[in-house]
């Protein structure tokens, strides 16, 4: 493993409502059977693990190849050579997916990320996703100053009650 190897001390953790949301959605099929609070968060923590074990497999396996990005065929070579080959079909199937709802620019619920301004430039179909009616930059600060300033109205009616 590299530099970059997890430590003990990393707080790292999986969102609880949606580990909740997920468990619910497969107890379905089982009326009457809940999941424990203990039961989830230990879950969460074997997720937290196994993201790991795949994440520093598959970084070994990119630095072995003079790669300075992990890609998806280093995931499946990774979750081969760990012994999980019966997920990369699955796996390989959802980032195919992924990759076309982004395509069309659509990201799909299940998958959460944070741009920032550099990775933004060049790809149009992102760039206006927050500003869909097409105002300007101008028309945009006056509607955000608007709510602001309602929002602050409203707060401050909400403190001096």
């Amino acid at each position: 493993m590299s530099d970059r190897e997890f430590s003990g001390a990393d707080d790292l953790s999986l969102p609880k409502a949606t580990v909740q949301k997920i468990t619910t959605e497969i107890l379905q099929s089982s009326p009457g059977v809940a999941f424990a609070k203990d039961a989830r968060d230990l879950l969460i923590d074997c997720c937290v693990e196994f993201i790991k074990l795949i994440s520093s497999e598959a970084n070994e396996i990119a630095e072995n190849e003079a790669k300075k990005t992990i890609a998806t065929e280093h995931i499946d070579k990774a979750l081969r050579e760990l012994g999980f080959p019966e997920y990369v079909q699955e796996v390989l199937a959802s980032a195919g997916e992924h990759k076309e709802a982004l395509k069309v620019g659509i990201s799909p619920p299940e998958v959460l990320f944070v741009l920032d301004a550099d990775s933004l430039q060049g790809h149009e179909k992102r760039k206006n996703k927050g500003n869909p009616g097409g105002l300007t930059d101008e028309e945009l600060a006056a509607q955000q100053a608007e709510l602001f300033a309602r929002a602050t109205e409203k707060y401050n009616q909400g403190t001096a009650a």
